[in-house]
């Protein structure tokens, strides 16, 4: 220890401690750390292993110095107190460092133009090389539309009319297909219990619905807003199954259908001898429901693998690509809160 400042002078590992421990030459290391082609899969997964077990940290401003890159990106994330936001938050940070790029995280609890404007601002600052937008609400595109285009910035579960590529779920098509799975069942029409006003996810699932119901020319029913809290869901529950003929619901969540069936169960309706329900993220848990939930598989680790790479390849690249929505399939789990109309 060193008396005066009480600060120990051990030397944190480098690459040629790395090197020494997998037994390859020094550039074989740097050729893993800084993401190059021309190692093996078996000697790269080993290196990265004794990497992480050492606790070898490249230096940041040596290497951007050196190659003229930062390695850094930026995520700009709202609600991370809800499962799909936080799933797709965490992600994007594994893939990126599994990568060896360092990420920069601004969540935020208000979601305005203002707001977003000063995080992408604050971002721009610390000298990274592209940004992924995780903000799944109409507000969003004003405020990413005027930023300036000398950095890469890609969107998941953004508005369409972004003006920049954005990647999410076909809520859309999802939506469709759980409505067309309780009509095959015989229900004559499928109530809607939607998100907050603003949500994109909500908006599209909306559409995917309407359109269910409208091509196989049932009656569309009123929707009833929720905020994707079981509350809400519960709320929904005692308003909708106040009328008798309700035989089957979509929810835009699971949690809301938490709340809809604890509705339904203090209502005597049984699930799904005479009330059918869906729901939609597939949190885990969601098997566990009492009866286990039939709801839209979102694959949120895939979703944010997906967006790093493509935010990787671009700036690698160097390219620029013009706008476009990316919309990934989504699997439809069918359990035990679905059943055949027995009316």
């Amino acid at each position: 220890m060193n008396g005066a400042t009480g600060r120990s002078t051990r030397r944190e590992p480098g690459i040629a401690a790395v090197a020494e421990a997998a037994g390859v030459s020094y550039m074989t290391v740097s050729r893993v750390i800084n993401g190059r082609e021309g190692v093996g899969d078996a000697t790269r997964e080993r290196i990265q292993k004794i990497i992480d077990e050492i606790g070898y940290r490249p230096n940041v401003v040596a290497r951007a110095l050196r190659t003229g890159r930062t390695h850094s990106i930026g995520v700009v994330c709202f609600a991370t107190s809800f499962h799909g936001p936080a799933s797709l938050l965490f992600s994007v940070e594994q893939a990126a460092r599994a990568a060896g790029f360092s990420v920069n995280v601004v969540t935020l609890n208000v979601l305005d133009e203002e707001s977003i404007q000063l995080a992408l601002a604050e971002l721009r600052e610390l000298a990274i090389e592209a940004i992924i937008v995780i903000s799944p609400h109409r507000s969003t595109g004003a405020a990413l539309r005027s930023m300036p285009t000398d950095v890469p910035v890609v969107a998941i579960w953004g508005p369409e009319e972004l003006g920049m590529p954005v990647m999410g779920m076909d809520h859309v098509d999802a939506a469709a297909r759980a409505t067309r799975h309780l009509l095959d069942l015989g229900h004559p029409t499928v109530w809607h219990v939607s998100g907050p006003d603003g949500w994109t996810g909500s908006d599209l699932r909306v559409r995917g619905w309407h359109a269910a119901l409208a091509e196989s020319g049932r009656e569309i029913p009123p929707v009833f807003q929720g905020d994707w809290l079981a509350t809400s869901g519960y709320e929904a529950g005692q308003h909708i199954l106040s009328q008798p003929e309700v035989s089957a619901v979509f929810l835009s969540n699971d949690q809301m259908a938490l709340g809809f069936m604890a509705a339904a169960r203090e209502r005597g309706r049984r699930i799904p001898d005479d009330l059918s329900v869906i729901g939609y993220d597939d949190e885990p848990g969601s098997e566990f429901f009492t009866p286990p939930l039939t709801t839209v598989h979102q694959d949120f680790a895939f979703i944010g693998r997906r967006a790093f790479e493509f935010t990787q390849h671009l700036i690698e690249s160097g390219t620029r690509v013009p706008a476009q929505v990316t919309a990934l399939p989504a699997e439809l789990v069918v359990r035990s809160s679905t059943g055949p109309y027995a009316h």
